[in-house]
Protein backbone atom coordinates (compact mmCIF):
# COMPACT_ATOMS: atom_id res chain seq x y z
CA UNK A 1 0.00 0.00 0.00
CA UNK A 2 1.17 3.77 -0.76
CA UNK A 3 0.76 5.56 2.20
CA UNK A 4 1.76 8.62 0.62
CA UNK A 5 -0.16 8.63 -2.65
CA UNK A 6 -3.17 10.65 -2.44
CA UNK A 7 -7.03 9.20 -3.11
CA UNK A 8 -9.13 10.69 -5.33
CA UNK A 9 -12.63 9.00 -6.63
CA UNK A 10 -14.93 10.41 -8.74
CA UNK A 11 -18.68 8.21 -8.65
CA UNK A 12 -21.24 8.59 -10.96
CA UNK A 13 -23.82 11.34 -9.46
CA UNK A 14 -26.41 8.90 -9.03
CA UNK A 15 -26.42 4.97 -9.09
CA UNK A 16 -29.62 2.83 -9.00
CA UNK A 17 -28.75 -1.02 -9.07
CA UNK A 18 -31.69 -3.77 -9.14
CA UNK A 19 -33.42 -5.66 -11.15
CA UNK A 20 -36.19 -4.02 -13.46
CA UNK A 21 -34.64 -0.51 -12.95
CA UNK A 22 -34.68 0.03 -16.57
CA UNK A 23 -38.55 1.34 -15.87
CA UNK A 24 -36.92 4.03 -13.72
CA UNK A 25 -34.81 4.91 -16.19
CA UNK A 26 -37.30 6.10 -18.29
CA UNK A 27 -39.64 7.72 -15.55
CA UNK A 28 -36.66 9.84 -14.43
CA UNK A 29 -35.39 10.74 -18.55
CA UNK A 30 -39.26 11.86 -18.98
CA UNK A 31 -39.03 13.81 -15.85
CA UNK A 32 -36.02 15.35 -16.94
CA UNK A 33 -37.58 16.97 -19.85
CA UNK A 34 -35.15 15.62 -22.61
CA UNK A 35 -36.04 16.73 -25.91
CA UNK A 36 -33.19 14.79 -27.85
CA UNK A 37 -31.61 11.83 -26.71
CA UNK A 38 -28.26 9.75 -28.78
CA UNK A 39 -28.91 5.92 -27.74
CA UNK A 40 -26.15 3.94 -28.05
CA UNK A 41 -26.81 -0.33 -28.13
CA UNK A 42 -26.73 -3.21 -29.17
CA UNK A 43 -28.95 -5.25 -31.62
CA UNK A 44 -29.06 -8.29 -29.66
CA UNK A 45 -30.44 -5.78 -26.91
CA UNK A 46 -33.27 -4.18 -29.37
CA UNK A 47 -36.25 -6.46 -28.74
CA UNK A 48 -35.65 -5.56 -24.57
CA UNK A 49 -35.40 -1.93 -25.17
CA UNK A 50 -38.50 -1.87 -27.70
CA UNK A 51 -41.12 -0.29 -24.47
CA UNK A 52 -38.67 2.09 -23.36
CA UNK A 53 -38.15 3.39 -26.34
CA UNK A 54 -42.13 3.62 -27.11
CA UNK A 55 -42.48 5.28 -23.29
CA UNK A 56 -39.96 8.11 -24.08
CA UNK A 57 -41.56 8.01 -28.14
CA UNK A 58 -44.94 8.56 -26.91
CA UNK A 59 -43.51 11.54 -24.44
CA UNK A 60 -42.23 13.06 -27.74
CA UNK A 61 -38.30 12.49 -26.85
CA UNK A 62 -36.48 12.22 -30.40
CA UNK A 63 -34.49 9.09 -30.29
CA UNK A 64 -31.12 8.56 -32.43
CA UNK A 65 -29.96 5.57 -32.00
CA UNK A 66 -27.16 3.26 -33.38
CA UNK A 67 -26.34 0.08 -33.20
CA UNK A 68 -22.84 -0.43 -34.75
CA UNK A 69 -20.68 -1.10 -32.18
CA UNK A 70 -19.94 -5.50 -32.67
CA UNK A 71 -16.57 -5.53 -31.19
CA UNK A 72 -13.97 -3.05 -29.24
CA UNK A 73 -14.28 0.48 -30.79
CA UNK A 74 -11.90 1.88 -33.22
CA UNK A 75 -11.26 5.63 -33.13
CA UNK A 76 -12.67 5.46 -36.99
CA UNK A 77 -16.18 3.76 -35.37
CA UNK A 78 -16.31 6.39 -33.15
CA UNK A 79 -15.41 9.09 -36.01
CA UNK A 80 -18.15 7.78 -38.02
CA UNK A 81 -20.62 7.80 -35.34
CA UNK A 82 -19.96 11.20 -33.93
CA UNK A 83 -20.57 12.60 -37.70
CA UNK A 84 -23.74 10.91 -37.89
CA UNK A 85 -24.83 13.00 -35.05
CA UNK A 86 -23.19 15.94 -34.95
CA UNK A 87 -25.86 17.82 -36.17
CA UNK A 88 -28.75 16.89 -33.44
CA UNK A 89 -29.82 18.89 -30.73
CA UNK A 90 -29.04 15.95 -28.60
CA UNK A 91 -29.37 16.93 -24.51
CA UNK A 92 -28.47 13.38 -23.44
CA UNK A 93 -26.61 10.64 -24.25
CA UNK A 94 -27.51 7.14 -23.57
CA UNK A 95 -25.32 3.65 -23.39
CA UNK A 96 -27.00 0.61 -23.06
CA UNK A 97 -24.56 -2.26 -23.51
CA UNK A 98 -21.27 -3.50 -22.90
CA UNK A 99 -18.10 -2.00 -22.50
CA UNK A 100 -17.70 -1.18 -26.02
CA UNK A 101 -20.86 0.08 -26.32
CA UNK A 102 -20.79 2.56 -22.90
CA UNK A 103 -17.04 3.65 -23.46
CA UNK A 104 -17.86 4.85 -27.19
CA UNK A 105 -20.80 6.67 -25.55
CA UNK A 106 -19.43 8.84 -23.05
CA UNK A 107 -16.97 9.79 -25.50
CA UNK A 108 -19.98 11.33 -27.83
CA UNK A 109 -21.13 12.66 -24.85
CA UNK A 110 -18.35 14.17 -23.78
CA UNK A 111 -17.39 15.38 -27.84
CA UNK A 112 -20.36 15.99 -29.69
CA UNK A 113 -19.83 20.03 -28.87
CA UNK A 114 -16.81 19.76 -27.94
CA UNK A 115 -13.56 21.84 -29.50
CA UNK A 116 -11.11 19.22 -28.75
CA UNK A 117 -11.19 16.04 -31.00
CA UNK A 118 -10.68 12.52 -30.36
CA UNK A 119 -6.91 12.73 -30.87
CA UNK A 120 -6.90 16.14 -28.62
CA UNK A 121 -7.83 13.82 -25.23
CA UNK A 122 -6.36 10.38 -25.33
CA UNK A 123 -4.35 10.15 -22.65
CA UNK A 124 -4.82 11.22 -18.51
CA UNK A 125 -6.93 13.94 -17.66
CA UNK A 126 -6.81 16.12 -21.16
CA UNK A 127 -10.32 16.32 -21.51
CA UNK A 128 -11.62 19.58 -20.69
CA UNK A 129 -15.30 19.15 -19.95
CA UNK A 130 -18.82 17.57 -21.19
CA UNK A 131 -21.93 19.38 -21.69
CA UNK A 132 -24.17 16.70 -22.70
CA UNK A 133 -26.11 14.60 -19.69
CA UNK A 134 -24.69 10.64 -19.75
CA UNK A 135 -26.78 7.74 -18.59
CA UNK A 136 -24.93 4.58 -18.58
CA UNK A 137 -26.60 0.83 -18.26
CA UNK A 138 -24.55 -2.07 -18.10
CA UNK A 139 -26.20 -5.20 -19.83
CA UNK A 140 -22.81 -7.25 -19.09
CA UNK A 141 -20.99 -7.73 -16.52
CA UNK A 142 -17.56 -7.57 -16.54
CA UNK A 143 -15.84 -4.33 -17.71
CA UNK A 144 -17.21 -1.74 -15.21
CA UNK A 145 -17.05 0.76 -17.64
CA UNK A 146 -20.71 2.04 -16.16
CA UNK A 147 -18.67 3.50 -13.30
CA UNK A 148 -15.10 4.21 -14.39
CA UNK A 149 -13.45 7.26 -16.07
CA UNK A 150 -11.74 5.30 -18.67
CA UNK A 151 -12.74 4.73 -22.81
CA UNK A 152 -10.78 2.08 -24.64
CA UNK A 153 -10.35 2.62 -28.31
CA UNK A 154 -8.19 0.87 -30.90
CA UNK A 155 -5.89 3.48 -32.86
CA UNK A 156 -5.27 3.18 -36.69
CA UNK A 157 -2.36 1.34 -35.79
CA UNK A 158 -4.31 -1.42 -34.25
CA UNK A 159 -2.99 -0.40 -30.88
CA UNK A 160 -5.68 0.26 -27.29
CA UNK A 161 -5.56 3.62 -26.54
CA UNK A 162 -6.66 4.86 -23.04
CA UNK A 163 -8.76 7.89 -22.44
CA UNK A 164 -8.59 8.62 -18.73
CA UNK A 165 -10.80 11.71 -16.78
CA UNK A 166 -13.31 12.37 -14.37
CA UNK A 167 -15.48 13.98 -17.15
CA UNK A 168 -16.12 9.99 -18.67
CA UNK A 169 -18.13 9.16 -15.27
CA UNK A 170 -21.38 8.89 -15.71
CA UNK A 171 -24.04 11.70 -14.65
CA UNK A 172 -26.52 8.56 -14.29
CA UNK A 173 -25.81 4.61 -14.03
CA UNK A 174 -28.76 1.92 -14.16
CA UNK A 175 -27.65 -1.51 -13.29
CA UNK A 176 -29.99 -3.53 -13.96
CA UNK A 177 -28.97 -7.57 -13.88
CA UNK A 178 -31.94 -8.61 -15.57
CA UNK A 179 -30.66 -7.22 -18.84
CA UNK A 180 -27.55 -10.02 -18.39
CA UNK A 181 -29.54 -12.81 -18.43
CA UNK A 182 -29.52 -13.59 -22.09
CA UNK A 183 -25.92 -13.57 -22.01
CA UNK A 184 -24.31 -16.43 -23.71
CA UNK A 185 -22.44 -18.32 -21.24
CA UNK A 186 -19.01 -17.75 -23.07
CA UNK A 187 -19.53 -13.66 -22.77
CA UNK A 188 -20.59 -14.06 -18.85
CA UNK A 189 -17.44 -15.94 -17.90
CA UNK A 190 -15.11 -13.47 -20.21
CA UNK A 191 -16.69 -10.85 -18.77
CA UNK A 192 -16.64 -12.00 -15.53
CA UNK A 193 -13.17 -12.90 -15.02
CA UNK A 194 -12.77 -9.55 -16.93
CA UNK A 195 -14.57 -8.06 -13.62
CA UNK A 196 -12.80 -10.34 -11.22
CA UNK A 197 -9.41 -9.21 -12.80
CA UNK A 198 -10.10 -5.46 -11.97
CA UNK A 199 -10.64 -6.27 -8.69
CA UNK A 200 -7.45 -8.61 -8.12
CA UNK A 201 -5.44 -6.03 -10.11
CA UNK A 202 -6.39 -3.42 -8.07
CA UNK A 203 -6.18 -4.83 -4.60
CA UNK A 204 -2.48 -6.15 -5.38
CA UNK A 205 -1.67 -3.25 -7.22
CA UNK A 206 1.70 -1.39 -6.15
CA UNK A 207 -0.24 2.14 -5.30
CA UNK A 208 -3.28 0.08 -3.60
CA UNK A 209 -5.36 2.10 -1.13
CA UNK A 210 -7.44 0.55 1.47
CA UNK A 211 -10.44 2.11 0.73
CA UNK A 212 -10.83 0.93 -2.62
CA UNK A 213 -9.63 -2.40 -0.93
CA UNK A 214 -12.68 -3.06 0.34
CA UNK A 215 -14.37 -2.66 -2.90
CA UNK A 216 -11.41 -4.70 -4.70
CA UNK A 217 -12.49 -7.48 -1.99
CA UNK A 218 -16.03 -7.63 -1.78
CA UNK A 219 -15.63 -7.32 -5.61
CA UNK A 220 -13.75 -10.74 -5.62
CA UNK A 221 -15.84 -12.39 -3.20
CA UNK A 222 -19.23 -11.74 -5.12
CA UNK A 223 -17.58 -13.00 -8.67
CA UNK A 224 -15.98 -16.09 -7.15
CA UNK A 225 -18.81 -17.15 -5.22
CA UNK A 226 -21.43 -16.77 -8.64
CA UNK A 227 -19.48 -16.78 -11.76
CA UNK A 228 -19.74 -20.36 -12.17
CA UNK A 229 -23.44 -20.76 -11.60
CA UNK A 230 -24.03 -17.58 -13.66
CA UNK A 231 -21.95 -18.72 -16.85
CA UNK A 232 -23.48 -22.70 -16.20
CA UNK A 233 -27.58 -21.49 -15.79
CA UNK A 234 -28.05 -18.00 -17.08
CA UNK A 235 -31.83 -17.61 -15.52
CA UNK A 236 -30.14 -17.52 -12.18
CA UNK A 237 -31.13 -14.09 -11.10
CA UNK A 238 -29.44 -14.34 -7.78
CA UNK A 239 -26.25 -15.23 -9.44
CA UNK A 240 -26.26 -12.69 -11.98
CA UNK A 241 -27.04 -9.60 -9.69
CA UNK A 242 -24.06 -11.02 -7.30
CA UNK A 243 -21.42 -10.55 -10.40
CA UNK A 244 -23.45 -7.62 -11.60
CA UNK A 245 -22.63 -6.15 -7.67
CA UNK A 246 -19.19 -7.80 -8.30
CA UNK A 247 -18.65 -5.90 -11.67
CA UNK A 248 -19.49 -2.82 -10.72
CA UNK A 249 -17.70 -2.43 -7.43
CA UNK A 250 -14.14 -3.41 -9.92
CA UNK A 251 -15.58 -0.38 -11.56
CA UNK A 252 -15.21 1.57 -8.53
CA UNK A 253 -11.87 0.76 -8.47
CA UNK A 254 -10.62 1.84 -11.91
CA UNK A 255 -9.87 5.18 -11.11
CA UNK A 256 -8.52 5.52 -8.32
CA UNK A 257 -6.28 2.67 -8.50
CA UNK A 258 -7.05 0.78 -12.17
CA UNK A 259 -5.18 -2.20 -13.15
CA UNK A 260 -1.69 -3.79 -14.48
CA UNK A 261 0.32 -6.45 -15.93
CA UNK A 262 -2.47 -8.37 -16.80
CA UNK A 263 -4.16 -5.74 -18.39
CA UNK A 264 -0.69 -4.40 -20.10
CA UNK A 265 -0.33 -8.20 -21.61
CA UNK A 266 -3.33 -8.58 -22.54
CA UNK A 267 -3.41 -5.59 -24.89
CA UNK A 268 -1.66 -7.17 -27.62
CA UNK A 269 -3.88 -10.02 -28.01
CA UNK A 270 -6.93 -8.13 -28.39
CA UNK A 271 -4.65 -5.60 -31.10
CA UNK A 272 -2.80 -8.38 -33.59
CA UNK A 273 -5.63 -11.57 -33.00
CA UNK A 274 -8.99 -9.44 -31.78
CA UNK A 275 -8.87 -11.91 -28.98
CA UNK A 276 -11.98 -10.23 -26.65
CA UNK A 277 -10.41 -8.21 -23.76
CA UNK A 278 -12.03 -10.38 -21.36
CA UNK A 279 -11.17 -13.16 -22.68
CA UNK A 280 -7.97 -11.97 -23.04
CA UNK A 281 -7.29 -11.01 -19.09
CA UNK A 282 -8.91 -14.52 -18.02
CA UNK A 283 -6.33 -16.43 -20.06
CA UNK A 284 -3.13 -14.60 -18.55
CA UNK A 285 -4.45 -14.26 -15.44
CA UNK A 286 -2.96 -17.46 -13.43
CA UNK A 287 0.01 -16.92 -15.17
CA UNK A 288 1.19 -13.41 -14.01
CA UNK A 289 -0.35 -13.77 -10.70
CA UNK A 290 2.33 -16.41 -10.47
CA UNK A 291 5.09 -13.98 -11.42
CA UNK A 292 3.58 -11.39 -8.97
CA UNK A 293 2.53 -13.24 -5.94
CA UNK A 294 6.67 -13.07 -4.60
CA UNK A 295 6.21 -9.31 -4.41
CA UNK A 296 3.62 -9.73 -1.72
CA UNK A 297 2.31 -13.07 -0.29
CA UNK A 298 0.39 -11.52 2.36
CA UNK A 299 -1.89 -9.46 -0.12
CA UNK A 300 -2.54 -12.46 -2.55
CA UNK A 301 -3.11 -14.98 -0.02
CA UNK A 302 -5.85 -12.14 0.80
CA UNK A 303 -6.67 -12.84 -2.38
CA UNK A 304 -6.89 -16.44 -2.03
CA UNK A 305 -9.27 -15.76 1.18
CA UNK A 306 -11.58 -13.48 -1.07
CA UNK A 307 -11.53 -16.47 -3.97
CA UNK A 308 -13.02 -18.64 -0.98
CA UNK A 309 -9.72 -20.96 -0.10
CA UNK A 310 -8.88 -21.27 3.71
CA UNK A 311 -5.62 -19.81 4.98
CA UNK A 312 -2.43 -22.79 4.86
CA UNK A 313 0.01 -22.43 7.14
CA UNK A 314 2.22 -19.61 5.52
CA UNK A 315 0.52 -16.53 3.29
CA UNK A 316 2.99 -18.07 0.25
CA UNK A 317 0.94 -21.68 0.27
CA UNK A 318 -2.36 -19.67 0.70
CA UNK A 319 -1.30 -17.47 -2.06
CA UNK A 320 -0.48 -20.54 -3.78
CA UNK A 321 -4.22 -22.31 -3.37
CA UNK A 322 -5.55 -18.76 -4.74
CA UNK A 323 -3.81 -19.19 -7.86
CA UNK A 324 -5.11 -22.80 -8.57
CA UNK A 325 -8.61 -21.61 -7.31
CA UNK A 326 -8.44 -19.04 -10.50
CA UNK A 327 -7.34 -22.10 -12.68
CA UNK A 328 -10.30 -24.23 -11.53
CA UNK A 329 -12.74 -21.29 -12.24
CA UNK A 330 -11.60 -20.39 -15.48
CA UNK A 331 -11.78 -24.42 -16.18
CA UNK A 332 -15.72 -24.36 -14.76
CA UNK A 333 -16.46 -22.10 -16.79
CA UNK A 334 -15.26 -23.23 -20.06
CA UNK A 335 -12.77 -20.73 -20.59
CA UNK A 336 -9.38 -21.47 -22.81
CA UNK A 337 -6.51 -22.06 -20.59
CA UNK A 338 -3.56 -21.75 -22.67
CA UNK A 339 -3.37 -19.36 -26.55
CA UNK A 340 -1.85 -22.41 -28.05
CA UNK A 341 -5.79 -23.23 -27.60
CA UNK A 342 -6.63 -20.24 -29.64
CA UNK A 343 -4.37 -20.92 -32.23
CA UNK A 344 -1.71 -17.88 -31.19
CA UNK A 345 1.65 -18.75 -32.84
CA UNK A 346 3.98 -18.95 -30.39
CA UNK A 347 6.69 -17.19 -33.00
CA UNK A 348 4.65 -13.98 -32.10
CA UNK A 349 5.18 -13.60 -28.20
CA UNK A 350 8.48 -11.77 -28.86
CA UNK A 351 5.42 -9.09 -30.48
CA UNK A 352 3.37 -9.34 -28.07
CA UNK A 353 5.97 -9.03 -25.27
CA UNK A 354 7.76 -5.63 -27.04
CA UNK A 355 3.49 -4.23 -27.58
CA UNK A 356 3.34 -4.85 -24.06
CA UNK A 357 6.16 -3.14 -22.81
CA UNK A 358 4.68 -0.13 -24.46
CA UNK A 359 1.37 0.07 -22.26
CA UNK A 360 3.33 1.71 -19.00
CA UNK A 361 0.47 3.68 -17.72
CA UNK A 362 -0.88 -0.03 -16.42
CA UNK A 363 2.79 -1.81 -15.67
CA UNK A 364 4.21 1.00 -13.28
CA UNK A 365 1.17 -0.67 -11.54
CA UNK A 366 2.15 -3.81 -11.02
CA UNK A 367 3.42 -5.17 -7.82
CA UNK A 368 6.45 -6.39 -8.99
CA UNK A 369 8.71 -5.04 -12.49
CA UNK A 370 7.98 -6.58 -15.43
CA UNK A 371 10.35 -6.58 -17.49
CA UNK A 372 10.73 -7.12 -21.82
CA UNK A 373 12.28 -10.90 -20.79
CA UNK A 374 9.78 -11.26 -17.99
CA UNK A 375 6.81 -10.56 -20.02
CA UNK A 376 8.12 -13.30 -22.66
CA UNK A 377 8.39 -15.74 -19.95
CA UNK A 378 5.10 -15.07 -19.00
CA UNK A 379 3.67 -15.47 -22.63
CA UNK A 380 5.10 -18.56 -22.70
CA UNK A 381 4.13 -19.80 -19.50
CA UNK A 382 0.32 -19.41 -20.74
CA UNK A 383 1.28 -21.40 -24.21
Amino acid sequence: MSTNNVLTVNFPGKLIFGNGVLQQLADDIIQLNCKEIVLMTIKPLQQQLTHFIEQLEQHNIKILIDTSIEQEPSFSDFQRILNQVKDSAADTVIGIGGGSVLDVAKLIAALLDSPQSLVDVVGNGLLKGRNKRLICVPATSGTGSEVSPNAILVDDAHQKKGIISPFLVPDMVYADPLLTLSLPAAITAATGLDALTHCLEAFTNRFSQPFIDMYAFEGMRLIAGNLEEAVKNGQNQEARSAVALGSILGGFCLGPVNTAGVHALSYPLGSLFNLPHGLSNALLLPYVMEFNYVSNPKKYAEVAVALGCNREGTDEQTAQAGITKIKELIEACGIPARLSALDIPREAIPQMAADAMKITRLLVNNPREIKLSDAISIFNAAY
